[in-house]
């Protein structure tokens, strides 16, 4: 018990207060996708909105409308187009009770083809064809007149058995005709599309015809044909970079070879003529390297380097004979006008010298092998015999003695037996004295 208990006071200070009501826990906010870290760190989770708010109260306001009353209304109306007067109706847009005025609107599409006519003198004069009557041509001119050079309905209303091709020929033909022979002079009508482009029925038949063609192919077709333009162009953009080399090499040979017949001894050519009357010279580019042919503009000092290390096919020490040798006949090691010309003299005579370093190898080999096969017979004849070396020589004065113990050892040696042989004699061997005791 405790003093509040003594004294009866209620435990809590304020009776009439309750405790507090538990607040409950703020739900942690999630990081929105797309937002960095740091930036949702700086903004302390309150991200700017996307879009601007709206008040409410302007949601609410009506839209201002304009003080225009519109109406739709079905009222009749012409056309210019038509030649009977002929009346139609039609929904007409009306703005605060005037209907609209004018001509109709579609009535500016109506166009027509301003056909020549022809007299039966300008026929006769100009335009009589063995192919063609009169009487069809004057049907022709009118179809066309009536449908406005649609040749595909004008075949189709043709009362004779003619294509699309024989009737554009006959129109274009006779309307060029009557064309150029109103004119005061052909130059007057030489910028008319008709009197410029004649038309050619042929061509138009074969286009139709190929257009078919295409038409009308599969897709296994049409796959091929892609591949085969596809390789074609690959074909094509290869060969540009070698055909750009080979245009530069040509312009620079003819520039050079011009220049070269326009300096000759004795001749006083200028070098714009020379290389007016000079032929268009091929260069040969097989000595080129392939990395020079792909460049456009390359120095010739430059590209006779990497020929001679494309072509030479030498050790160091032979080159280095090689360049001894043209020293030795007072030519430059390097050319001092390396023109196209130029280089290929020079390459050529290298390759002349070294010929000529190998040939003269194989002439030293060849006396070499001569000289010691006269050596050998030379020698033959002062060699003693095997028969002669074979013959026993007696060591001493005595045969029976140590030389001659030794030589028999030697034949021994050298006459063996064969295998299925007699046996060899024994050899010569020496009584040796006997040696007396002392009891004797």
């Amino acid at each position: 018990m405790d003093a509040k208990d003594i004294l009866g006071l209620p435990k809590s200070a304020f009776p009439g207060s309750q405790e507090k009501k538990s607040r409950p826990p703020k739900e942690p906010q999630r990081k929105p996708d797309g937002v960095s870290r740091e930036v949702y760190a700086l903004t302390g989770g309150v991200l700017p909105p996307l879009m601007p708010n709206l008040e409410p109260s302007h949601l609410k306001k009506r839209p201002t409308v304009g003080k225009e009353k519109i109406t739709w209304q079905w009222l009749p109306f012409t056309s210019s187009a038509r030649t009977d007067s002929l009346q139609l109706y039609h929904w007409v847009r009306v703005v605060n009770g005037v209907p609209p005025t004018g001509d109709y609107a579609f009535a500016k599409y109506n166009k027509s083809v301003d056909v020549l006519k022809y007299t039966d003198e300008e026929y006769e004069k100009h335009l009589t064809d063995n192919a063609w009557s009169k009487e069809e041509t004057d049907q022709l001119f009118e179809l066309c007149e009536k449908f406005d050079l649609r040749f595909i309905v004008i075949a189709d209303r043709f009362p004779s058995d003619r294509t699309v091709e024989e009737l554009k020929s006959r129109y274009y033909s006779v309307t060029r005709k009557l064309l150029i022979a109103r004119a005061a002079s052909p130059e007057d009508v030489a910028n008319h599309p008709i009197v410029k482009e004649q038309f050619n029925a042929k061509h138009e038949t074969e286009r139709k015809r190929a257009l078919s063609a295409v038409l009308s192919q599969t897709k296994l077709q049409e796959r091929k044909d892609s591949e085969i333009l596809a390789e074609a162009k690959r074909i094509m953009e290869s060969r540009i970079p070698s055909k750009a080399a080979d245009e530069v090499e040509l312009q620079g040979h003819s520039v050079v070879g011009s220049g070269e017949k326009a300096t000759g001894v004795g001749e006083d050519v200028s070098p714009v003529t020379a290389s007016i009357d000079a032929p268009p010279v091929i260069p040969d580019t097989s000595s080129i390297p392939a990395n020079l042919r792909m460049q456009k503009v390359y120095l010739r000092s430059n590209a006779l380097d990497q020929m001679l290390q494309a072509v030479s096919t030498a050790s160091g020490r032979t080159n280095i004979h090689i360049e001894q040798m043209i020293q030795d006949l007072s030519v430059n090691l390097k050319p001092k006008v390396p023109t196209k010309a130029v280089c290929a003299e020079h390459l050529e005579l290298r390759k002349e010298i070294l010929t000529l370093l190998n040939l003269q190898k194989q002439m030293q080999k060849l006396t070499e092998a001569t000289g010691s096969r006269e050596r050998q017979h030379s020698e033959a004849p002062a060699t003693p015999k095997r028969s002669n070396r074979d013959v026993d020589r007696p060591f001493g004065s005595d045969a029976g003695g140590f030389g001659g113990e030794r030589t028999g050892k030697r034949d021994q040696k050298r006459k063996a037996p064969g295998r299925f042989g007699e046996p060899p004699p024994s050899p010569p061997q020496s009584k040796r004295p006997r040696k007396y005791k002392a009891s004797d």
